[in-house]
């Protein structure tokens, strides 16, 4: 098996991992849980995703990351299709499994907010802020190679922390995939197109400016 479908496999089964932990956790706290859990279980899953699958695949586990690479030319792009492919597979398996699981009684932990069916733009730029404050993370961190064995950390952090002021507007999905796999099992894909276009613009404009005015080229 060469390298590149190593990579791919590792995405999966991140994107696997990150969906079903958080996509399960917002399920449970549609029941009474609360955003704090929801947002430490986003945060969690991405640390061990990291440090499991980065030294594999780099751990995009993310459509809008993997965007915010190769648009700078740090990425082949062939090899990025190849990542959203497995990324969307990995979230869809997910959960459909959760759906089995839990039944259609839950939201099924869709990434939805008060913002959501409110005001499609505004859901658009808040996806796309915390979109930008996780790719810069991930250049800062990993790119970059500045955090040593904290970059898992560090990043996992930058989830929980949009999560906890955006979960309420717009469920800070962040990730395409992520809000793929929920509205696809549960058949309401609707809102589908904000989570696409609001976090792939704040990671190619994370990638483009961390890439131009913080990196050596």
């Amino acid at each position: 098996m060469n390298s590149n479908s190593k990579a791919a496999i590792a995405e999966l089964i991140g994107t696997f991992t990150l969906v079903f932990i958080g996509a399960g956790a917002g399920a449970i706290a549609s029941a009474g849980g609360g955003l704090l859990g929801v947002a430490l279980a986003h945060g969690f899953a991405l640390v061990v995703i990291v440090y499991a699958w980065g030294s594999v695949s780099g751990a995009h586990v993310n459509p809008a990351v993997t965007f915010g690479i190769a648009i700078t030319g740090r990425m082949d792009w062939g090899k990025a299709v190849m990542y959203w492919i497995a990324q969307l597979a990995g979230a869809a398996i997910a959960s459909y499994l959760l759906l089995f699981i839990l039944g259609h009684d839950t939201t099924l932990g869709q990434t939805t907010g008060s913002l959501t069916l409110e005001s499609p733009l505004k859901t658009v730029l808040v996806e796309a802020v915390l979109t930008f404050f996780l790719v810069i993370a991930v250049y800062g961190s990993a790119v970059a190679s500045r955090n040593g064995n904290a970059v898992g950390i560090a990043i996992g952090l930058v989830l929980t922390m949009d999560i906890l002021m955006g979960g309420p507007l717009t469920g800070a999905s962040m990730n395409p995939a992520r809000t793929f796999g929920p509205a696809l099992a549960m058949g309401n894909l609707s809102y589908l197109w904000m989570y696409f276009a609001g976090p792939l613009l704040g990671g190619g404009v994370a990638g483009l400016v961390y890439n131009s005015l913080f990196l050596e080229r």
